[in-house]
């Protein structure tokens, strides 16, 4: 994956060398050529402070790992780009790509953050092997390393998204960026997609996570778009574009029949 050094300090910050941004990904979703890219990237080393607080956060939980989701700094970017103004996400555990995506709302001036979670506990004081990484720990809710000042605007949803997903799509004219990281099956999968379908807008970009175990279920989505799917490195994270609008050219004026009459009677001559 490439390395660039404009991000790099987030990424040391983050503590997971996994976070740093893969830039023909961005480049595939977004269109934007990579100076553009180096520049918004740029912004994040300026977020290290906050992105070593999140750290920090996950530490004190017990976590010794950064995330569960591997490329915040990507949809840093990528919001930043798109400046959608309905940002919609199915899974939030701990609250990475939350962070990140409210970060670059707030940077954009404008931009709602939905977020659906079905939280799970840890049963004791420590994560047994056998218990999801992405489950929360004691006392902790949904989002519990993001720093508090981002919070204020967030619209945090708990429960199935089977049942919330349909009422919050319900609820809003469009989507415009659009990230599955909840229950990872085909059928589940399958389910928030065709649910978000309706209300995506042109350019709008749709990504999934772990998808290696979700069967070919995006695939056939993008192929119903008729867009290709673009994999971030050798991960199991995919994204795709909705198509934009295709511009058409004004129709052509018809003339009135007089006016057609009138252009087809001979030029009189100039009298020279």
């Amino acid at each position: 994956m490439p390395i660039s050094r404009a991000g790099h300090r987030a990424v040391v910050a983050l503590g997971d060398e996994r976070a740093e941004p893969d830039f023909v990904w961005i480049e595939a979703l977004t269109g934007a050529g990579r100076p553009e890219i180096e520049t918004l990237l740029a912004e994040t080393d300026e977020l290290a402070e906050i992105e070593n607080g999140i750290r920090h956060r996950h530490r004190q939980g017990g976590r010794d790992f950064y995330a569960q989701f591997r490329a915040p700094l990507d949809l840093y970017v990528m919001v930043r780009l798109l400046r959608p103004i309905h940002v919609v996400e199915t899974g939030v555990s701990s609250g990475v790509s939350s962070a990140h995506f409210l970060l670059a709302l707030r940077a954009n001036g404008r931009g709602t953050l939905h977020s659906i979670d079905l939280p799970v506990s840890q049963r004791g004081a420590h994560l047994a092997e056998s218990e999801s990484k992405v489950s929360l720990p004691p006392g902790r809710s949904s989002g519990w390393a993001m720093p508090d000042e981002l919070r204020p605007g967030w619209d945090l949803h708990l429960g199935p998204s089977q049942v919330l997903l349909p009422v919050l799509t319900q609820g809003i004219d469009r989507v415009d960026l659009f990230l599955h990281d909840s229950h990872h099956t085909p059928e589940h999968l399958t389910f928030e997609l065709e649910t978000i379908r309706p209300k995506l807008t042109p350019g709008a970009i749709v990504l999934a996570d772990n998808v290696e175990w979700t069967g070919d279920a995006f695939d056939r989505f993008a192929a119903s778009l008729k867009v290709p799917v673009h994999r971030r490195g050798g991960d199991d994270l995919v994204g795709l574009q909705v198509p934009r609008a295709p511009t058409t050219a004004p129709p052509k004026r018809r003339a009135s029949p007089k006016r057609a009459a009138r252009s087809k009677k001979p030029s009189r001559p100039s009298g020279r």
